[in-house]
């Protein structure tokens, strides 16, 4: 019988299909409306980065509608992931919380066949993924980023406030004291206009006023009346006469044409041909290798320049290079002493010389680096997005393997903790991701480092949570969490017993009290034949390990008392019982249980140091432990023959 990956037989993978159609369809109908939801959630997010750059531009809706368009288009396959995690997270929690996941079980179905048709699912959504980030994807990124630049390069829509200057005109800045918002009329009108340079400025004042656009909404009309005009004269004609700086008119009425756009113009998207995610597979892969072909060619072109301006060493005679090295070797010969023996005009030239000479070396590496950095940052952006369109892919199956075994740990349907799950599981991979990805740009980081980051940590959680789910183990018990951190910093908890209020078997004194005196005799043995305040072995502790079967003696005697102890009725016993310490018997012997842990611990200084400190302070807390323990033991055994006396009992 042929056996799949996780054993199970192929004649079952085939056989059980209504179980397949009944979860996909839960699937599909989540996967529907979560994708719509993270898609929005996404395209809000985008808008309020770049809502400055849509208010007050006056779109028309067609335009509006076209950039909301390939902005959904564009977040597809960002989408695409976190709505797989959300919905197969609800789906197999519904599935638990309804009881239905148990039935599953229970019919011998387990839940790697329960994922089979959602994990045929995820990998058909895994390709679509990859085909639309190759083919429709790059063509919506383009036509964004290109209706982004319109927008920023548009005109905004004529709206002058009152009391501050506007500068939505090109080359103008105008100032309105008051509006008249029922027939359009502007008061207290003051314009500062530079057209062409600094020289070209002037100032116009006006009582009152009214802003028209032409037909064609490319110019701006303005009426102004009773006003002056004062206009610089430095750049015209008559700037050499001294007595004319300026020109002054006073007018009644006048008309001022003034530039203005109030079209929406598509820019060519010229300047986004090294945009990387504009491109599919195909193209970053030509594109890289013109552009790695380009810059080779300019680091020759570089090379060849310094090779031949730079290096290049004149030649010289076997006689002058003799004499050279003879020169150099000499004591006489001082580049100091032949620099003071120079002029004070020669020494500036010198000086001034040498200066000039560094600083044209370093403009020019300053340029050829800024040439050199810029190609490999865009080469660099290139393979990040070849690869990250690969990630994205696979993180729609990375986050299946995620939700649904969480789904079935958790079974807790609905949309409070699986959106809440959800929502962490995404922060820590965009987290991840964002910074990879930066930091790979950037040149921070290798390519594969950088990329590697989020998969590195999600993968090994997927795997984990698929391995809890199929195994049933219990991940979130915040109680086993608790207990691990709890034996991490060594803290115990308090020894509770409650006196009970149905007794039915009484405790035997007479044997406890017996026990309890030999307990007391083997601590003080015990004590006197181990010194727990001085520092421990550390050969004994990390390579030599002896089990201390004295103390687990002990430990369990106290055990067998204090349980049969419980069921006494007399309440100085009972407090007594809850002051006995809860010992850990192996803490004081060694770190770990496995011998090959413990040397390991022990070559690493660090780790190896601070694991004997801590056994230190284990043998010091099991001195006061016996300390208490005796201590105890010397009261409940003379209450236990008090009670005996009452009782005319004898010990």
């Amino acid at each position: 019988m042929l056996i799949l990956q996780f054993g199970i037989p192929i004649y079952i993978m085939f056989r059980i299909k209504k179980l397949d159609i009944f979860i996909a369809k839960q699937f599909g109908l989540l996967f529907i409306g979560t994708f719509f939801i993270c898609q929005f959630v996404l395209m809000m997010q985008f808008l309020w980065r770049y809502i400055d750059t849509l208010v007050g531009k006056g779109l028309s809706m067609d335009v509006l509608a076209e950039f909301f368009w390939y902005m959904g288009l564009m977040f597809v396959p960002q989408a695409l992931p976190l709505a797989i995690l959300l919905s197969s997270l609800i789906t197999f929690g519904n599935l638990g919380e309804s009881s239905e996941l148990t039935a599953i079980k229970a019919a011998g179905i387990s839940l790697m066949q329960a994922f089979r048709s959602l994990i045929a699912i995820s990998m058909l959504i895994c390709f679509t993924s990859l085909y639309f980030q190759n083919t429709i994807g790059p063509n919506a990124n383009k036509h964004l980023m290109m209706m982004l630049l319109s927008m920023k390069q548009k005109s905004p829509e004529l709206e002058i406030p009152e009391g501050i200057f506007y500068d939505g005109i090109p080359n103008s800045n105008i100032y309105v004291q008051k509006k008249d918002l029922n027939t359009g009329k502007l008061y207290g009108i003051m314009i500062y206009r530079m057209t062409g340079s600094y020289e070209d400025q002037a100032i116009i004042l006006a009582d009152s006023g009214m802003l028209q656009a032409t037909a064609e909404k490319k110019h701006l009309l303005m009426t102004l009346w009773n006003g002056e005009w004062f206009e610089n004269m430095q750049a015209q004609e008559l700037a050499g006469n001294a007595a004319v700086p300026y020109r002054r008119e006073s007018f009644t009425a006048k008309r001022i044409l003034l530039d203005y756009d109030g079209d929406f113009n598509m820019n060519d998207g010229s300047g986004l041909s090294n945009n990387a995610k504009a491109k599919g597979f195909a193209q970053i892969t030509h594109d890289k290798d013109s552009i790695k072909a380009q810059y080779d060619s300019i680091g020759r072109v570089y090379y060849n320049d310094d090779m031949r301006m730079v290096y290049n060493i004149r030649p010289v005679s076997k006689k002058d290079s003799m004499r050279a090295l003879t020169l150099a070797s000499t004591p006489k010969y001082n580049v100091d002493s032949a620099f003071a023996r120079l002029s004070s005009d020669a020494q500036r030239s010198a000086i001034s010389y040498a200066q000039q000479q560094v600083r044209s070396r370093t403009t020019d590496l300053d340029f050829k680096q800024m040439m050199t950095s810029d190609g490999d940052r865009i080469i660099r952006q290139h393979e990040i997005e070849w690869f990250s369109k690969i990630s994205l892919a696979l993180t729609c199956l990375v986050f299946f393997f995620i939700g649904g075994p969480l789904g079935a740990i958790i079974r807790k349907g609905g949309l409070g903790l699986p959106v809440l799950i959800s929502v962490l599981v995404f922060i820590v991979y965009y987290i991840l991701d964002n910074t990879g990805q930066t930091m790979a740009k950037k040149g921070m980081w290798t390519l594969w480092f950088g990329l590697s980051l989020a998969p590195t940590v999600l993968i090994p959680m997927a795997a984990f949570f698929t391995y809890k789910a199929t195994n049933d183990s219990v991940v979130f018990n915040v109680e086993v969490y608790i207990d691990l951190l709890r034996r991490f910093f060594g803290l115990r908890v308090k020894r509770h017993v409650a006196r009970k209020e149905v007794i039915i078997n009484d405790p035997d004194y007479a044997s406890d009290y017996h026990m309890l005196m030999d307990i007391s005799n083997q601590v003080t043995t015990y004590s006197e034949h181990h010194n727990l305040k001085h520092a421990p072995n550390w050969i004994r502790v990390f390579f030599r390990y002896e089990p201390d079967h004295a103390i687990a003696g002990i430990y369990e005697q106290l055990k067998n008392v204090i349980e049969d102890l419980s069921n006494s009725r007399d309440r100085t016993i009972i407090n007594h019982l809850s002051a006995y310490p809860i010992i850990s018997v192996k803490a004081h012997t060694r770190p770990f249980e496995r011998k090959w842990l413990n040397i390991m611990s022990a070559i690493i200084v660090p780790l190896g140091f601070i694991l004997y400190m801590r056994m230190w302070r284990y043998r010091l807390r099991l001195l006061r432990d016996l300390r208490t323990i005796k201590a105890e033991n010397d009261i409940i055994t003379e209450r236990i023959k008090a009670i005996a006396q009452r009782d005319g009992h004898t010990l």
